[in-house]
């Protein structure tokens, strides 16, 4: 069914722009072909309990009912101004906030978006199949929530293309429909957003690791002196934090599984659940992938982002002071088949200062699961995340290589060991093995656990018909 724009919610007054108004209705039906046809395979006709925003407002800024998902009413929301924002970092510091794009920093800000914007319609396109394999409807209802909330943020960004740059900005958002995750010939822009996701162990790591690199680069960008920007990405957070529950519930939910399982005295393969060894390696695999997401350790890019005041630090309003002059970051970096120490200036690390973030609210969610192992009775086993320079496709770390503990080692020694660490052939082959749907309601796959989560979506029952087949 073919959306009109007047049925998209928004809080833009579309309405009052007429060029602006054509331009996205051009698009429209381009973002709906290419929902049908790389969207969620075999699912476009249920009917499906979504959360779809409807405004900003803390009490009501989603509601709850089914949809079939190309009929979902994808909305365009900036939070409100409140008053004349000041930029809060930088060169910039203290100036007025920018409602239109300086000409000095266009190219700085399309790149910006347009590579954000990138990640949205990727992850929608690795996660087409796996609805097929779900381990319970209570699981496929939140990957279709995850998805339409992708498909909202590629909405997100495409207004600001269309709204602040031109036929440039119309360009780009075609480009975005046109490219392709794992495509050869038109890849999406970042590595991980290539990867395959035909797993659902796959999929929670994703969520949990992935976007969560999300979660922070869009709190740098709710930073940024571009005030639709900031204004957008700060509404952009209030739907990732499901994306992230999903995600660290979900690889809880597996590791609570395989625990209980031992705590019995059972083989977990042989129960159909993943043994702790494989759910490291995909760890491994999802924490380091994502790493890269950040960019490298030294960025010079990242320096000119941060004097412009296009992109600040995770909640720049917490810190001390606001340009980031005259102080250093130290670093390890390999240098002669060795590690040796480098001070670089603070806003040439911005990438590492928000990594450095990052680090911390992935390794609490791994604390979480250990303590679902500890409370399960296992003992002498857990899972770590590995060390930053592990496995890394970008920056200094990428020159030489590491075993999950940060020592150097010879490229033979990482070939030789590299099935141990990463996620291999066999793994696949085994995890796909697990992988069958679960579609009778309150009932769950041999690989999660199997008593459900304590709460369902907007105070329903976890075994709600959160999906109901056509015609049902």
């Amino acid at each position: 069914m073919s959306q009109s724009l007047e049925t998209i919610p928004n809080n833009v007054d579309l309405g009052s722009d007429r060029r602006l108004q054509r331009a996205l209705e051009q698009w429209q039906p381009n973002f709906l072909s290419w929902w049908r046809d790389v969207g969620p395979e075999g699912f476009q006709q249920h009917d499906v309990y979504l959360r779809t925003a409807i405004s900003v407002d803390p009490e009501g800024w989603a509601t709850y009912d089914y949809v079939r998902m190309p009929d979902y009413r994808w909305g365009i929301f900036l939070v409100p101004k409140s008053g004349e924002r000041t930029i809060g970092f930088g060169d910039n510091l203290g100036q007025p906030a920018w409602d239109d794009v300086p000409g000095e920093h266009r190219n700085a800000l399309r790149r910006i978006i347009v590579t954000q914007a990138d990640t949205e319609p990727a992850s929608v396109e690795q996660q087409r199949q796996l609805g097929k394999v779900a381990p319970s409807i209570y699981d496929l209802r939140n990957l279709f929530q995850v998805n339409v909330e992708e498909g909202r943020h590629l909405w997100a960004m495409v207004y600001l293309l269309h709204r602040h740059f031109g036929r440039d900005g119309r360009e780009e958002a075609e480009e975005l429909l046109a490219r392709r995750s794992g495509s050869s010939d038109k890849p999406r822009i970042l590595n991980a957003f290539n990867e395959p996701i035909d797993d659902w162990l796959s999929f929670f790591m994703f969520a949990m690791f992935t976007d969560r690199d999300g979660k922070y680069q869009l709190a740098a960008l709710a930073e940024s002196g571009f005030d639709p920007l900031a204004r957008t990405t700060r509404f952009m957070l209030t739907e990732e934090a499901h994306h992230l529950f999903v995600g660290e519930m979900g690889v809880d939910r597996v590791v609570q599984r395989t625990a209980g399982l031992m705590r019995e005295g059972k083989e977990p393969r042989k129960e159909g659940a993943i043994p702790l060894d494989i759910i490291q390696r995909y760890l491994n695999q999802w924490f380091t992938l994502s790493l890269d997401l950040f960019g490298g350790e030294v960025s010079s890019n990242a320096a000119d982002f941060f004097a412009a005041g296009l992109k600040g630090r995770f909640r720049e309003d917490d810190l001390a002071e606001h340009k980031a002059m005259g102080q250093s970051y130290r670093l390890e970096v390999p240098e002669n088949g060795k590690l040796v120490e480098e001070n670089v200036p603070l806003r040439n690390a911005m990438n590492e200062v928000l990594r450095d973030e990052y680090v911390k609210d992935c390794q609490r969610a791994v604390d979480r699961w250990n303590k679902t192992l500890a409370k399960n009775g296992v003992q002498g086993l857990s899972l770590a995340l590995p060390h930053r320079r592990f496995h890394r496709g970008v920056g200094p770390h990428s020159t030489a290589k590491f075993d999950p503990q940060g020592r150097m080692m010879s490229e033979a020694e990482f070939e030789a060991h590299k099935d141990e660490w990463l996620i291999n052939e066999a793994d696949r082959k085994y995890v796909k093995s697990v992988m069958n749907g679960v579609f009778e309601r309150g009932k769950m796959a041999s690989f999660i656990a199997l008593a459900p989560p304590a709460k369902g979506i907007n105070g329903m029952p976890v075994d709600f018909e959160y999906v109901r087949a056509p015609g049902s």
